[in-house]
């Protein structure tokens, strides 16, 4: 029998990813989303799957499966700055009970469980690169609070059904991703970046532009994710491209690439926004040989493609 794995948000930019990678190693695939940010058409071309179920519901909510559920992916959450400040109480309440609703899924299903946590529980870090040893430098009541906060609650509640219920975790700290399927409207640098310079309107950088990020393709992230579930790490992992680039930079590949005539323009930093962003990707290197392979041109290259196909 093809074993079952859940995945929570999985209408969602990396979710439907997943879901693709997992439908074709030969997984029964369930995509549990309320669609607050997800998108249907990310999954449509899954319908006709025979290993793949849509199950519409919000998981801050109880829920329970007949069916054996081997390994739980937990994706669902509010992501971008632009949803987590519109949708502050959602985005903690996803973080906190969605996530003790999964678990309690996991414990009763006996399944393995995967969190997707975030480089935001380092905050505007004081360390660089970040190594999952650093405990961050949040600040818990800024407006960017409720996103840090619902995805640091969430690693210590996965931490405590571990150590209490001998639960088989996982927890994954995503770095900047980006790729196919990202909202054309998400509010991130990629996108907002990329739908400027295609719609000949000027790039919006924040700050003087010499805060870093670092950027990783949607199928490396993928692997690595793969990787991490079937390892034997139980603490965090850092996942995402150590390869450092400055937002003016970024900018101004992204002019090019596109062919845009955009200018620059400069705006007010938001509040608690992080100067740097590098991992620390020292572990997953060595624990299972992860490193991301697709260059920044040529992943880049796809993921405007894409928008090109997908803007109005």
């Amino acid at each position: 029998m093809s074993k079952k794995i859940l995945i929570t948000g999985g209408a969602g930019f990396i979710g439907s990813h997943l879901a693709d990678f997992f439908i074709k190693k030969g997984f029964k695939v369930s995509v549990l989303d309320n669609f607050l940010t997800g998108n249907i058409n990310n999954i449509k071309h899954l319908y006709n799957e025979k290993n793949f179920e849509l199950v519409e519901h919000d998981i801050t909510k109880p829920i329970r499966f007949k069916d054996k559920i081997h390994y739980i992916l937990h994706f669902a959450s509010p992501a971008s700055p632009i949803d987590y400040l519109k949708l502050p109480i959602q985005t903690l309440k996803v973080g906190a009970l969605g996530t003790h609703v999964c678990l309690g899924i996991a414990l009763a299903h006996k399944s393995r469980f995967l969190l997707a946590s975030t480089s935001e529980v380092y905050g505007d870090p004081e360390v660089h690169p970040q190594p999952e040893s650093y405990w961050g430098n949040v600040n818990p009541i800024g407006p960017r609070g409720v996103y840090d906060e619902a995805k640091r609650y969430a690693e210590a509640i996965t931490m405590a059904y571990h150590r209490t219920h001998k639960i088989e975790t996982r927890i994954v700290r995503i770095f900047n991703t980006y790729g196919e399927r990202m909202r054309l409207n998400d509010g991130r640098v990629v996108p907002n970046f990329i739908t400027q310079a295609l719609k000949s309107k000027p790039l919006t950088v924040y700050g003087d532009g010499s805060q870093t990020r670092s950027f990783c393709y949607i199928s490396d992230l993928v692997e690595g994710i793969y990787q991490l579930l079937f390892s034997r790490i139980t603490s965090p992992v850092n996942m995402g491209n150590p390869i450092e680039t400055s937002i003016l930079e970024f900018a101004n590949i992204i002019k090019k690439l596109t062919g845009s005539k955009s200018r620059i323009v400069f705006k007010k930093l938001p509040q608690d926004d992080p100067k740097v962003r590098q991992p620390d990707i020292s572990m997953a290197k060595k624990a299972f040989q992860w490193y991301p392979g697709v260059k920044l041109d040529d992943g880049l290259k796809k993921t405007i493609e894409w928008f090109q196909q997908n803007l109005k």
